[in-house]
């Protein structure tokens, strides 16, 4: 009940928006949803009667469309049960602040949220943009959208492959969805590793590896410090630590795990993976932008472009936050913008012919 407060008073506390009410267990959140019909809510896992997961399966069927942010304990069983849930369509998480005090939880909880509600506002207002109306025609397809025309140039200096290529992903909120799509749309046979980063705080990245390899011809796991990357597998970096790229005696991509600082507020972080590619392995890069929020992955695209790399950024319509994939396409840096539907194709085509 406390938390509960606690969380009630840092969404009130946003500007903008107002709480209509609030419930103790899952069923009286189910029967509150359907007389309030809230725009988003905030829903713990762990309830008495429905637990979070079991809201979320009911509020299809239900016919309740209320975006849901999750409130997760940093556990093993949370991270399982987080996953879970976004894959079951909740727009983002949260993990519950360790200790401190109600006010110091509340400016944490408040500061975290700010920005989650304006980027699910956000997806709102595109989505009811790209609804037919009732007197318009259905929209055609939402052409790619175009860099900043006072951006500078891609700086793309050589985009033929000198070595066996490397796929690289950066993904933040959205992801786990984005990925169960565009993972499994990937062959077995790619002929190339996939490198993955997926933010996501400690101990939720496995059960998002799991998850992703029991749907996906590649065998898809966490990255192990030191490990040999393989063809044909996909390396998801884990919460809390930075990836990188480094070469072997042989030439060979080995991955490396460091508890080095955050770069844009996040650990792990695309741009930190990017860096490593370009500096150890270049002009050997495919990498996609996908669905997030902030700019992670621009800085480190940059330095991919300038040895070599084919970019692909998510459009706009299919991502759940235009953020990461704005700021690459903004900077000039992106060779071609579509939708998730269609980035896997994307990929295999630059990965076999050396471009798309």
């Amino acid at each position: 009940m406390v938390f509960r407060r606690i969380v009630s008073d840092a969404v009130a506390g946003l500007p903008g928006v107002e709480v209509v009410g609030t419930a103790s267990n899952g069923k009286l959140a189910l029967s509150r949803m359907a007389a309030l019909q809230p725009d988003l809510i905030t829903l713990d896992i762990e309830m008495p009667e429905m637990s979070g997961i079991e809201v979320l399966e009911a509020m299809g069927p239900a016919g309740l469309t209320a975006g849901v942010i999750v409130l997760s304990a940093l556990t093993v069983r949370g991270g399982e049960m987080t996953v879970r849930a976004l894959e079951l369509g909740a727009f983002d998480f949260l993990t519950k602040p360790e200790g401190g005090a109600a006010a110091q939880n509340l400016m944490v909880l408040r500061d975290r949220l700010r920005p989650m509600v304006k980027a699910f506002e956000r997806r709102r207002d595109i989505r009811m943009m790209l609804q037919p109306g009732p007197s318009r025609p259905p929209r055609a397809e939402v052409p790619p959208a175009r860099p900043d025309p006072l951006a500078p140039e891609p700086v793309t200096l050589n985009r033929r492959r000198i070595g066996p290529p490397l796929v690289l992903i950066g993904v933040s909120t959205g992801g786990p969805v984005a990925l169960a799509s565009l993972l499994p749309a990937l062959p077995g046979d790619l002929g190339a590793p996939v490198f993955i980063v997926q933010h996501m705080p400690a101990l939720f990245t496995n059960p998002l590896a799991a998850s992703l390899n029991r749907k996906s011809a590649l065998h898809v796991s966490e990255a192990q410090d030191g490990a040999v990357a393989q063809p044909n597998c996909a390396y998801l970096a884990p919460g809390g630590m930075q990836m990188k790229l480094a070469a072997g005696p042989r030439g060979e991509v080995v991955m490396r795990l460091a508890d080095d600082p955050p770069e844009n507020g996040c650990k792990p972080s695309v741009d930190y993976l990017f860096r490593s590619a370009a500096l150890q392995f270049p002009g050997r890069s495919v990498a996609a932008i996908l669905t997030g929020m902030g700019n992670d992955g621009t800085a480190g695209l940059r330095l991919l472009k300038r040895s070599g790399c084919f970019s692909i950024a998510q459009d706009e319509a299919s991502c759940v936050v235009f953020g990461m994939p704005k700021e690459a396409i903004a900077a000039g840096l992106i060779d071609t913008v579509a939708p998730l539907d269609r980035i896997a194709g994307t990929i295999v085509r630059s990965v076999r012919e050396g471009g798309a």
